[in-house]
C-alpha cells in the first residue's frame, strides 16, 4: 500500500494497525477520545476535554516533552500546522515516531482532515457519529453576515482574529464578518481602532488563550458592546462543533 500523505503533503509511514495515538492538538484529542477512546495513549496539558481523560501527559503544544512521548511508543502522533512547531514534529520524525500534520483553516477543512485521520489513517470503517452530525448542521456556503464582529485573543498587547483562520470561517458560516484594522491572521491592534462602531457592531471576548471574563475586558469597550464566549467554541474543530453549531446557529443575531 502506498504511504499515505498527512495534510501538509508529507509522506507519514504508519503501520498497518494503529494502536497508540498520542495527541498534541486539544481540538484532536477531543475528537479521538470521542471517536476511538482505547487508541488515546497520550495528550497535552492542555487538552482539557473530555473531562477526566485519563492518558499520559507530554506537556504542551508548543514545548511536547520529546522524550515523554517516545517513551509512549506510538504508532502515530497528530499534530496541527498552527498548533505545533514543525521543529518539533522533526525531531519527532528524527526519532522513527510516525507525525501525523493536519492543516484547518475552515470548516469544511475540519471535516475532510479528520475524516482522512480516522478512515484513512487510523483505519475506522466509518464516520464518527458527531463527526456526520456536525458536517450536516453547518452551512456548505457562507451567509450573508448579520454582525460585524472584532475577536480580541490577547491584551496588552491587543492581539485580534484575522483571515485567513479556522475561527473568522466558522464565525461567518454563523453570520458574523470577522472585521481588523490590520491585515494578517492574528495582527496586534488598537483598542481604539477596536473600539469602532465603524469597525465592528460586537467584540467578542473568548476565554481563550486569554481568559477574558466579566472583570477582564468588557471593561476596555465603551463605544462597542461585548459579548463573553467559550474559546473553545469558536477556536475548537471535532465534538465542539456541535456544540458551537447550538450556540452559534441557534442564537443568530
Amino acid at each position: 500500500m502506498p504511504i499515505p500523505l498527512d495534510d501538509l503533503g508529507a509522506p507519514v509511514p504508519v503501520p498497518e494497525r494503529v494502536c497508540r495515538v498520542v495527541s498534541l492538538v486539544p481540538s484532536l484529542t477531543e475528537a479521538l477520545a470521542a471517536s476511538c477512546p482505547h487508541l488515546l495513549v497520550g495528550a497535552t496539558d492542555w487538552c482539557t476535554h473530555p473531562a477526566g481523560l485519563d492518558v499520559a501527559r507530554v506537556r504542551g503544544t508548543k514545548n511536547p516533552d520529546l522524550d515523554a512521548i517516545a517513551a509512549l511508543a506510538p504508532d502515530l502522533v497528530v499534530a496541527n500546522m498552527e498548533e505545533n512547531r514543525e521543529l518539533d514534529v522533526r525531531r519527532l520524525r528524527e526519532r522513527g515516531v510516525p507525525v501525523w500534520v493536519t492543516r484547518i483553516e475552515t470548516v469544511p477543512d475540519a471535516f475532510a482532515s479528520m475524516r482522512r485521520l480516522f478512515t484513512e489513517v487510523i483505519g475506522l470503517h466509518q464516520d464518527p457519529p458527531w463527526l456526520s452530525e456536525a458536517e450536516a448542521r453547518w452551512p456548505v456556503t457562507v451567509p450573508a453576515a448579520h454582525t460585524r464582529v472584532v475577536v480580541p485573543i490577547w491584551r496588552d498587547p491587543w492581539m485580534i482574529v484575522g483571515t485567513p483562520t479556522f475561527t473568522a470561517d466558522l464565525l461567518a458560516r454563523a453570520g458574523y464578518a470577522v472585521c481588523s484594522p490590520s491585515p494578517g491572521r492574528y495582527p496586534h491592534a488598537d483598542l481604539a481602532e477596536m473600539d469602532d462602531p465603524g469597525l465592528a457592531d460586537l467584540a467578542l471576548l473568548p476565554d481563550e488563550p486569554y481568559v477574558f471574563s466579566q472583570d477582564d475586558g468588557p471593561e476596555a469597550f465603551s463605544r462597542i458592546p461585548t459579548r463573553l464566549i467559550s474559546g473553545r467554541l469558536i477556536t475548537w474543530y471535532g465534538p465542539a462543533l456541535l456544540e458551537a453549531a447550538d450556540e452559534l446557529l441557534g442564537n443568530a443575531g
